[in-house]
């Protein structure tokens, strides 16, 4: 094989090794997003059918529903957020995530305080960067 056709093989295969590595550190970068991750699974659903976070405050969701809620809360709060007071995003969080434990062991009354501590539009309103 002729020296410059090595070459230009070469030159291929770290660019198509330096393409997959970024690639694949985007990847990586949108799954680390912890808010991003909890709220995609945990908050959205399908047009028509409810959320898991409205199946837990109405006692319908598994345990393996309610261990993966209170993980995720946990990364959640473990993060810093988009934007506001760290100590208040942090006291939230947390908030909502034992009242998941809560829920998960079936403690009487952790449906209420579940639903206190979902309050969406109290996150949304300090933590969550306006639209542009």
């Amino acid at each position: 094989m002729k020296e410059s056709t090595k070459t230009a093989l070469r030159a291929a295969a770290v660019l198509g090794v330096a393409f997959g590595l970024s690639v694949t550190g985007l990847i990586a970068a949108d799954a680390k997003n912890p808010i991003k991750d909890a709220m995609q699974k945990y908050h959205k659903a399908p047009k028509g059918t409810d959320p898991t976070c409205k199946k837990a405050g109405a006692g319908q969701c598994s345990k393996e529903e309610l261990a993966g809620m209170v993980a995720a809360y946990k990364a959640m709060c473990a993060s810093k957020p988009p934007q506001g007071d760290q100590a208040n995003w942090v006291k939230l969080c947390s908030a909502l995530a034992n009242a998941t434990a809560s829920l998960e062991k079936g403690d009487a009354g952790a449906a209420d305080k579940y639903k206190a501590a979902v309050n969406c539009k109290t996150c949304h309103d300090e933590f969550r960067p306006a639209k542009k």
